[in-house]
């Protein structure tokens, strides 16, 4: 029996024939939080776009595996059924469309049949409750004058409901204040708390560490131009806050010289 996890491996990728991705290797375990870090244009959000199954996104060789299961042969909303979720750095609104039709239609798709009306009435007001969220929120259209922290909240309701195996949250700090920064470091952690979420594997991609004072990362890997270059604890993240990307950049060419 494969391995569970999320296990990308020598994974080459691009847009419009331009590689971005060098060979990434990366394995994200069940129940585990992941960071990914680096300078802007380092590759991050290209990785989350791969793994997803984004069109615009070629994977030229490697692999990306879920629990054994290779997701680059699957479509898009096959991978979200296997178990994959990705939260976006920019959630679309999509006015007209209440949130709780929203994420029951998205339960649906990734869950046919499992929750009658009632059931799924239940289950979306638990978590509400676990999310420390108002219920009006509920009749509220997608992301339609949505501040940046309640668009990353609802995203983390969504995350709730369709229970996925592993998340990956694409600059979900991108243009939060400091108290929306905090709500989402506690959804976050109110949901791995959960039984529902305990087993929930995370890949959080970030520019800044600012997001990991709020959720505790166990493993912190930096990329530049399409590769990791180190891995370490969480304590990487409090030296890149100390000390920025360039000195990293400059060590890494010094031993690769």
């Amino acid at each position: 029996m494969s391995e569970r996890g999320l296990r990308i491996a020598g994974l080459r990728a691009g847009v419009d024939g331009n590689e971005i991705l060098k060979g990434i290797d990366l394995n994200v375990e069940p129940g585990s939080v992941h960071a990914l870090m680096g300078p802007n244009g380092s590759g991050k959000s290209t990785l989350a776009f791969a793994a997803a199954g984004h069109p615009n996104y070629q994977i030229q060789s490697g692999t990306v595996t879920l629990d054994g299961e290779d997701l680059t042969v699957l479509a898009p909303e096959k991978r979200a059924r296997a178990g994959l979720f990705l939260s976006f750095q920019y959630p679309a609104a999509i006015p007209g469309v209440s949130v709780a039709n929203f994420i029951r239609t998205a339960r649906q798709a990734v869950h046919p049949d499992d929750l009658t009306p009632s059931k799924f009435r239940a289950a979306i007001y638990e978590q509400l409750d676990v999310l420390d969220m108002d219920p009006a929120f509920l009749s509220r259209y997608v992301n339609d004058g949505f501040s940046g922290g309640e668009k990353k909240r609802l995203e983390m309701l969504q995350l709730a409901m369709l229970k996925p195996k592993y998340a990956i949250l694409d600059e979900t700090d991108s243009g939060l204040d400091v108290d929306a920064l905090r709500a989402v470091g506690n959804s976050v952690r109110s949901l791995r708390e959960a039984e529902a979420g305990k087993d929930i594997g995370f890949l959080i991609i970030t520019h800044y560490p600012r997001i990991l004072q709020h959720i505790t990362a166990d493993r912190v890997h930096v990329m530049m131009d399409g590769r990791i270059v180190l891995s370490g604890g969480p304590e990487l993240a409090n030296r890149i806050e100390r000390e920025g990307y360039d000195t990293i950049r400059e060590e890494v060419a010094a031993s690769a010289g």
